[in-house]
């Protein structure tokens, strides 16, 4: 029996807002322990919450961006469990009313389109960080985290494998950090995916039993360990066994998943509304400000820069995956550079150089217009293409303009015919027998020629003047 997966995501959002969900809290990740804390982190009798807007403002741009409906009224809810990460022993959450739902992404693998349907997206807040680490046997809880803003998206059971889940993750993030509502930083815990697996007989309408596989600490760890879930249950069904609802960890290591606990449903939590918070009334108005100051997302560009700049689909893609290269590229062409060429030296000579250091674009000390100013030294003759490689390393490691260190060093392109005609003859001259093999036919050689008058130039003639010299010199 052939069987086929069942998969559907829960990702945990962290919202890069300056104050906790429910109070006037900071939210920055590297202060000590238990410093960001107040009477409603804490749990404290009495203390009540206030919803921060700036968290539902961010949290309805994520659901437009996916395509979602938006509630015109939506609530909070209570959560209720205990464990020592929660001190009131329960979670605001949102239950059956969530603020964002009916929506969808589109994603592409192996060149198929496929779309993921959104069933929600809701506001919620985190718990406290519970720490094994102080020795003699102790446990801790760090409650700066508690109550730090999350926003849920769930998805439909639409995922069909683990490659799949992989290019939905991707997609999503992209979406996160173009709209920057969240840096997506899986190990400080801004982004947190679980993935609920199930499989079934291949045609089959109804579900299997599913398992959540949670404590992934990237999306290539999450693609891994879909897989190994999906072979893990293909193997308990061929064996007679059968498959138990419960949640699952991944122990990257050893490349396997293991039992946590036995899956609660959502009545063992007893959710019912909160009563100290009132309804979320989103009206018309609200959804369109926005709207309106929305980024235009990764797919808009995409095409945008097909159409408009004329770069290929993959050039394109290469371009957008993030809102900083992007713009990047833009500042580049909008300093008068040739688009497709700008494409090139983004995408493979900086791209190098910020890949070496494991810096990000927006870091980077060669400004947009210099960028634009050195290919149009090349455009010009000034420079050859050969020699801008070198000048970009420069670049790269001063931020000084091209004009500025083509000067310095001497590197200005030869142009002058009658420099390069000399240089030319005095090559032939000093290589009679390569002479002889180029008129006997073997044109390789020619190859031979060029090498040595570049190098006797330094590499500053222009290649252009160079070739078309030795051409007209050989036939002589």
């Amino acid at each position: 029996m052939e069987y086929e997966a069942v998969i559907g995501m829960e990702v945990h959002v962290e919202i890069n807002s300056r104050a906790k969900v429910f109070c006037g809290c900071a939210t920055n990740f590297n202060a000590p322990p238990n410093t960001n804390v107040c009477p409603i982190c804490l749990g404290m009798p009495g203390a009540l919450p206030v919803l921060n807007r700036d968290m539902v403002d961010k949290s309805i741009a994520v659901g437009l961006a996916l395509n979602c409906q938006i509630s015109r009224w939506s609530k909070m809810d209570r959560k209720n469990y205990f464990y020592p990460d929660l001190a009131k022993n329960y979670q605001i959450s949102q239950y059956d009313l969530p603020l964002c739902h009916d929506g969808r992404l589109e994603i592409e693998v192996d060149g198929e389109r496929r779309v993921v349907g959104i069933t929600r997206a809701h506001i919620e807040e985190d718990t406290a960080r519970n720490t094994h680490t102080l020795g003699g046997g102790q446990s801790g809880v760090d409650f700066n985290r508690c109550g730090l803003p999350l926003l849920e998206i769930v998805t439909e059971p639409d995922i069909r494998s683990a490659k799949e889940a992989y290019a939905y993750l991707t997609a999503l993030k992209q979406i996160l950090q173009y709209l920057d509502v969240s840096d997506c930083n899986m190990e400080e815990g801004s982004l947190r995916a679980e993935a609920n697996i199930s499989i079934r007989p291949k045609g089959e309408a109804a579900f299997g039993v599913k398992t959540e596989v949670k404590n992934v600490a990237s999306f290539s760890g999450t693609q891994k360990a879909i897989e190994f879930e999906i072979a893990r249950q293909e193997k308990v069904l061929r064996e007679g066994g059968v498959i138990e609802q419960e949640t699952r960890g991944w122990d990257a290591d050893r490349g396997v998943t293991f039992t946590q606990r036995k899956k609660e449903s959502a009545h063992d939590y007893r959710y019912f509304p909160e009563p100290d918070l009132t309804p979320v009334v989103v009206d018309e108005t609200w959804e369109q400000r926005i709207r309106e100051q929305m980024p235009e997302l990764p797919a808009a560009r995409r095409k945008r820069f097909e159409s408009q700049y004329g770069l290929s689909p993959y050039d394109a893609h290469v371009l957008t995956l993030s809102r900083s290269m992007a713009d990047y590229y833009e500042a580049v062409v909008a300093a008068k550079a040739d688009a497709k060429k700008a494409a090139n030296w983004v995408m493979v000579e900086l791209q190098a150089l910020l890949s070496g250091d494991k810096a990000a674009i927006e870091h980077c000390k060669i400004t947009p217009e210099n960028l634009a100013a050195l290919l149009q030294m090349i455009d010009g003759g000034a420079i050859s293409g050969k020699i801008a490689k070198d000048v970009v390393v420069a670049m790269y490691a001063t931020g000084d303009a091209p004009a500025t260190i083509v000067e310095k060093k001497g590197l200005t392109q030869i142009s002058d015919s009658s420099v390069i005609e000399d240089a030319v003859r005095q090559i032939l001259d000093g290589s009679p027998d390569q002479v002889t093999q180029y008129k006997a036919g073997k044109t390789k050689v020619f190859g031979f020629f060029v090498g040595q008058i570049m190098k006797a130039t330094r590499g500053k003639a222009n290649p252009a003047l160079v070739n078309d010299i030795l051409r007209r010199e050989l036939e002589k």
